[in-house]
């Protein structure tokens, strides 16, 4: 299969034989998984593959995706299981924001027709009481290949989303730093067991978004044999992309001679996952530094901060809440010269993607699948790991950086060559093509 790429657009040359794929998520477009489960869906159908989604509950009606609880019980069932996995999690674990899911409630899907039909199953999020181990396993039962994408590190893990520094998941799980009673029978254990059953009677092959989420998943003694294809998530190039910085910042009401710095939201300086205490270190730290002129620097932040108190912020501060509308959402990132993401553990997360998209450099931490995209001292800065000096040092090379422009560009090309819908779609397609082959005749 041979594609085309031009002016943002697509097509196909050569139609082969169409593939049915169903792609399966817990939401619709919710979180970053959602999102490039609906990325990845649009891609394919644009090459003509005939891709569908399907939920296991919708916040609304849409026409993106159908779903398994549309009659009233099966609704209700699914806002229990939904309810029931989240809050009793909080019962089992320490007060930290570390996700860890019991999986003790699911739903079968396998005499769904939209299941039945597929050439494809493509396993995405399935958590929140949509696939138990149990009902994962189950899938086997149709003999169609079965794809599944590993959004975050739960489905090799005792029941945390987010490891760290933790390797209990190279063995069997098990004295668990999340849960509050710990030791060597704990629940991750048992869930590590429950997971080892379904998974002897299932054969899948493995997405990784990322090298970094390839890697993890060798190590592992649930999945370490599996075969595994690191394919990234892609993104709405057309959607996606550079606005003149100076236009762009007068739509934020923010002077064009300002240096603009953004951050999506954290939600608290306790969130370890996002590391906000580093990014609040590195701008205090950037503040002090000789050649930095406070008055010419202003940082914007998006994200819905609710009502959770604000930390202090050494430089004039705009907060823009949560941005629904992808189009300003894109003249938001145009608007910045640096995109800054202190976080510390991500498989590859969507707000860098869309940042570089937007010819927006980006200062991360040298860690999880940020440096698939982050090139350093071409298109960003990748910190020393924890390092908010390092952090700061990033961005005040790029404060100073004379050749701005062409780092800019160069964020902008790494997209189009490695993350567009054409290169991504057909790296799926080829795959599926591969496991159907493989199929008995």
């Amino acid at each position: 299969m041979k594609l085309n790429q031009n002016n943002n657009k697509f097509t196909r040359e050569i139609k082969p034989i169409q593939l049915k794929i169903v792609h399966l998520n817990t939401y619709e477009g919710n979180g970053g998984a959602g999102r490039a489960c609906l990325r990845l869906n649009k891609a394919l159908n644009t090459i003509g593959v005939a891709s569908k989604v399907m939920v296991y509950f919708q916040f609304k009606d849409s026409n993106l995706t159908g779903t398994f609880s549309k009659s009233p019980f099966r609704r209700a069932k699914a806002v229990f299981n939904i309810l029931a996995e989240r809050y009793l999690s909080k019962v089992f674990s320490k007060a930290v924001k570390t996700p860890f899911s019991l999986q003790w409630f699911g739903s079968s899907v396998i005499d769904h027709p939209a299941v039945k039909e597929a050439d494809i199953i493509h396993l995405h999020w399935i958590n929140h009481g949509f696939l138990s181990p149990k009902f994962i396993a189950e899938l086997d039962k149709l003999d169609k290949p079965i794809v599944w994408t590993f959004h975050d590190s739960n489905a090799f893990t005792g029941g945390c989303h987010v490891r760290y520094s933790c390797e209990n998941y190279h063995k069997e799980c098990g004295f668990c730093p999340i849960l509050k009673q710990s030791g060597k029978d704990d629940l991750s254990h048992k869930t590590w067991l429950r997971k080892k059953k379904a998974y002897s009677e299932l054969s899948c092959h493995i997405i990784a978004p990322s090298n970094w989420m390839a890697n993890s998943v060798k190590l592992s003694s649930l999945m370490g044999f599996r075969s595994t294809t690191v394919i990234p998530n892609t993104i709405e190039t057309g959607i996606f992309k550079p606005y003149v910085k100076s236009e762009a910042k007068k739509i934020l009401k923010i002077s064009p001679d300002k240096f603009v710095l953004m951050s999506g939201f954290m939600p608290s300086e306790n969130d370890k996952h996002k590391g906000t205490s580093y990014l609040i270190e590195a701008l205090n730290d950037l503040a002090t530094r000789p050649g930095i002129d406070k008055n010419k620097i202003e940082l914007v932040i998006f994200g819905n901060k609710e009502n959770v108190e604000m930390p202090e912020f050494p430089f004039r501060t705009t907060f823009l809440g949560t941005i629904n509308n992808d189009d300003h959402l894109a003249k938001c990132y145009s608007a910045a010269d640096v995109f800054v993401t202190p976080s510390l553990e991500d498989n590859l997360p969507n707000t860098v993607m869309e940042s570089l998209a937007c010819a927006t450099p980006v200062v991360a931490f040298t860690t999880g699948g940020i440096p698939d995209m982050v090139k350093h001292l071409q298109n960003g800065y990748l910190a020393a790991y924890e390092s908010s000096e390092d952090l700061a040092t990033g961005i005040e090379w790029l404060y100073h950086e004379e050749n701005a422009v062409e780092i800019q560009k160069e964020a902008r090309k790494t997209i189009l060559n490695q993350f567009s819908e054409a290169v991504v779609a057909e790296k799926h397609y080829l795959l599926y093509q591969s496991l159907i082959d493989l199929m008995p005749k």
